[in-house]
């Protein structure tokens, strides 16, 4: 075995409805599970905020969500509070087929400190483990899917070729904020540093 499906943040506050929704974030959960289906090892991640978490606009009074602002750790986007440990916010989309998963990697639950990427939370420098995990298995390429492209996908996807893996992104498996052109943004980047975008 030699390469994972890493699934991507597909949760209820991410979907139509939900705290932090990415427009049609739900259209994609019956490929992923028919990807899930065929791949040799599957990877979920899942945010799980703590209440009151420091990128919450709510934190920051007289700020608004989707506002900017700079933490220790560099430039932070505010969001609305989403995916709050425990909460239905923070389940997986009930469609998900999550039995094929071997792992499930919580992210963001510092609340000091947002995480996008899988494998470090957003002061690049504290690990999920999942890079220990992959390498422990043999895994040498991943493919990603989820929500949201722009963000915790993209930023994955950067740590994964960072880290030496082949890596590719399923752009019809994932959705995106695009907040003030992140998309377009995101994916010339990822092309530059030798993503597959399919």
């Amino acid at each position: 075995m030699s390469h994972a499906l890493l699934v991507v943040d597909v949760q209820n506050d991410f979907c139509p409805g939900g705290a932090l929704a990415v427009p049609e974030g739900d259209v994609i959960v019956p490929g992923i599970n028919a990807a899930m289906a065929e791949a040799a090892a599957v990877v979920l991640t899942q945010d799980w905020h703590p209440a009151g978490h420091s990128s919450f606009a709510s934190q920051h009074p007289g700020r608004a969500p989707f506002e900017m602002i700079e933490m220790p750790y560099g430039p932070q986007v505010l969001w609305p509070d989403h995916c709050i440990i425990g909460s239905e916010g923070a389940a997986f989309h009930p469609d998900l087929v999550t039995d094929r998963a071997e792992l499930i990697i919580r992210k963001g639950y510092h609340r000091s400190v947002d995480s996008y990427s899988a494998f470090y939370e957003n002061d690049r420098t504290t690990p999920t483990g999942l890079d220990g995990y992959l390498r422990s298995r043999g895994i040498d390429s991943v493919t990603l899917v989820g929500l949201a492209t722009d963000f915790c996908v993209a930023y994955s996807a950067r740590d994964a070729i960072r880290h030496g893996y082949e890596v590719t992104v399923r752009m019809e498996l994932c959705r995106a904020i695009d907040l003030d052109g992140s998309l377009a943004a995101a994916t010339v980047e990822l092309a530059g540093m030798g993503v597959a975008l399919v």
